[in-house]
């Protein structure tokens, strides 16, 4: 089967089959809007924006969050903020409410930060907004979030404003359309080297992004078709990743099986063939597959699937003709 032949096979069956086997879902963060709540902690001089149609004294009126962590409201009186997420305000402004209406509903809204926040979504241990105290370092918000999740993808996402300038690293992609700068940073690079540059000083509102790292599809002439997860490694050889779908059938084509590799930018794969036979000979290295791969295996040619068979039975017939000769049959 020629190349061109084999990507538009394969492209066909990639179509048919990533729906079944994709599961990692893709990470979409909520719009700016809703970037102030519900995951911020409350601190002194922090100032917030009411909602309590109920009672005219309170509603959409601003307070600031005292040095001692109160806020002094009409009616219901100094209730302790800070330490409550922006949810756990909501709750205990509603139940002192109470004694003054019916069915009390509260919104809190952060209209002003004691300290520049950043944004942090996705496949990280704890999401959410939190606050800069002095310059932060990538590495040192990422220790404050927990790090990533097992199945997160090894690269992060920085999104910057461009009133904060831009991202300082050569391969920031800027965006005057949408006023930001862009830059997807490797983790290992970041996690491995000494000093790395991409370690940079985080600014406000700086938004970083961590996506589910996307599986290995493996599908064809293999017992048990399947979207494997890399994990926390980086990439998963051919080997690996067939033992994981059982291995291959008595019908697969060693020879040309077929790596589907995503061509960034486009909606198009480029075509590998590996041959397994040279590979678990050790005449050639195993191959390692990438995020989003799709391993395919094909069915060998019917004359290929005969051919070992008939050259079977003509090695043995002496012995058949013997063994016949010697019962008494010929």
């Amino acid at each position: 089967m020629t190349s061109r032949r084999c990507l538009a096979v394969c492209s066909a069956l990639v179509a048919a089959n990533m729906l079944a086997l994709a599961q990692a879902p893709q990470v979409n963060p909520p719009q700016a809007a809703n970037l102030l709540r519900p995951d911020y902690e409350l601190g002194p001089n922090d100032q917030i924006m009411i909602s309590l149609p109920e009672l005219e004294e309170i509603n959409q009126r601003p307070f600031r969050i005292d040095s001692e962590g109160f806020i002094n409201l009409p009616l219901i009186g100094r209730v302790k903020a800070a330490g409550l997420l922006v949810q756990g305000l909501e709750a205990e402004i509603t139940t002192r409410a109470r004694d003054f209406a019916r069915d009390p509903h509260v919104s809190v809204t952060v209209v002003g930060y004691r300290s520049e926040p950043v944004t942090f979504y996705g496949a990280f241990r704890t999401t959410g907004i939190f606050p800069l105290l002095g310059g932060r370092t990538l590495v040192e918000m990422l220790a404050a979030v927990g790090g990533m999740q097992p199945n997160a993808s090894r690269r992060i996402r920085i999104t910057r404003r461009s009133e904060y300038g831009p991202i300082p690293l050569s391969y920031a992609v800027e965006d005057p359309a949408k006023q930001v700068s862009t830059v997807e940073i490797s983790l290992d690079s970041l996690t491995q080297n000494v000093n790395p540059a991409e370690n940079i000083i985080l600014k406000a509102y700086d938004t970083i992004t961590a996506e589910t790292a996307q599986p290995v599809f493996v599908f064809g002439e293999v017992p048990k078709s399947a979207a494997i997860p890399l994990g926390e490694q980086q990439s998963l050889s051919v080997l690996q990743a067939l033992a994981q779908a059982g291995g291959l059938t008595q019908t697969a084509n060693r020879g040309k099986v077929t790596v589907l590799r995503p061509i960034l930018g486009t909606s198009k794969r480029a075509v590998i063939e590996i041959n397994l036979d040279r590979v678990t000979a050790g005449k050639d290295n195993d191959f390692p597959l990438l995020p989003n791969d799709v391993l395919y295996v094909p069915r060998a040619s019917v004359r290929a699937l005969l051919t070992p068979v008939g050259t079977g039975i003509l090695t043995s017939l002496p012995y058949l003709i013997i063994s016949l000769a010697i019962s008494g049959v010929l």
